[in-house]
């Protein structure tokens, strides 16, 4: 009971949430639900499925109540721990896995295409779950070595020249991956394999003139690539090998704005084997004040774009004037005297 619970009673919170017509009661171990007969029973259906969760030893998080009860909703005979499917990667007890129906799109997207786009806010997973199948493919001997890389830009503030050696000045930009890959293998395994070379850390800068064959190659961060570092990483590809491109377009730190993946989305989105999965913040897994930020920010930015253009257009109006070739007076043909 504990554990359907969750911390703090988090879960709870998150069933009551879904269900705000259902009056939730728990004592000791038993809980009763009470309220209008089929408004239980969809509550009484999604605890059902979350104890079937908790049996196969996953640790809930209320985005995964709150994406089981939208399944629920959209088909109440559907098993969300089945469409969610198996764990990715278990390590040191902790299983990996889709949370939400976008996750699992994109993680069956890696599985099936050659390369693949994860575009969404932060919170998603983006990063988190391919890194998780990268490490599941070398563990399963589909690829020999793993790439991870990045662009060593800084988010909106200028960090100076950092001492030390190259590897020390690069290594801020790259940290979140090596916490990321700490969290998925054994701590006296991660340093062997990177001192073998059969996980490589490196800045995108590093790609150019390599043909990564056999190799799971994860790109992050790349909203922050130009159109020239986007076409030059994707060209690495080499035989047996799969990409998978990670980024947010709504978060964009180069001065100029010119997103490598803002234009790729155009240029490739019909090509064969190349997928493009766009996560939204119904897929965000983090606090879930995450998401409601993540939707306030995007409405805030669909209305200055729209005022954006509607000031463009007015400024146009007013520049070609009603003297003007092209004017207003020109639509209209001037009449002849009688």
């Amino acid at each position: 009971m504990v554990r359907l619970l969750g911390a703090q009673d988090r879960l709870l919170g998150a069933i009551e949430k879904e269900h705000p017509a259902v009056s939730v009661h728990v004592r000791g171990n038993e809980m009763t639900l009470s309220g209008e007969t089929t408004q239980v029973a969809a509550a009484r259906r999604l605890i059902e499925e979350l104890l079937v969760m908790i049996r196969e030893g996953r640790d809930l998080a209320p985005a995964e109540v709150v994406s089981s009860a939208r399944m629920l909703g959209e088909d109440s005979t559907s098993s969300p721990s089945v469409r969610l499917g198996p764990p990715i990667l278990t390590s040191r007890g902790k299983s990996i896995r889709a949370k939400t129906v976008g996750q699992k799109e994109y993680v069956d997207a890696i599985d099936t295409d050659t390369i693949v786009f994860g575009i969404g806010p932060a919170g998603t997973g983006k990063t988190y779950l391919a890194m998780a199948k990268a490490v599941q493919a070398l563990q399963r001997k589909e690829v020999e070595r793993i790439i991870l890389t990045r662009p060593a830009v800084e988010a909106g503030e200028r960090l100076g020249f950092l001492p030390g050696t190259l590897t020390d000045k690069i290594d801020p930009y790259l940290r979140p991956l090596y916490d990321a890959l700490g969290e998925m293998m054994e701590p006296e395994l991660l340093p062997k394999l990177l001192a073998a070379g059969t996980i490589e850390v490196a800045p995108l800068a590093y790609m150019r003139g390599r043909t990564l064959n056999n190799s799971f190659v994860v790109l992050d961060e790349a909203q922050n690539t130009t159109p020239e570092q986007m076409k030059m990483f994707l060209t690495r590809l080499g035989f047996g090998s799969k990409m998978v491109v990670t980024g947010d377009v709504t978060q964009i730190d180069l001065p100029a704005g010119s997103s490598g993946l803002r234009l790729v989305t155009r240029v490739l989105d019909t090509v064969d084997d190349i997928r493009f999965v766009r996560l939204t913040s119904a897929d965000v897994v983090r606090h879930s004040l995450v998401g409601r930020i993540v939707d306030a920010w995007t409405e805030y930015d669909a209305l200055r774009q729209a005022q954006r253009i509607e000031s463009e257009q007015a400024h146009e109006f007013v520049k070609r004037g009603p003297e003007r070739p092209g004017g207003i007076r020109d639509r209209f043909p001037k009449r002849r005297p009688s």
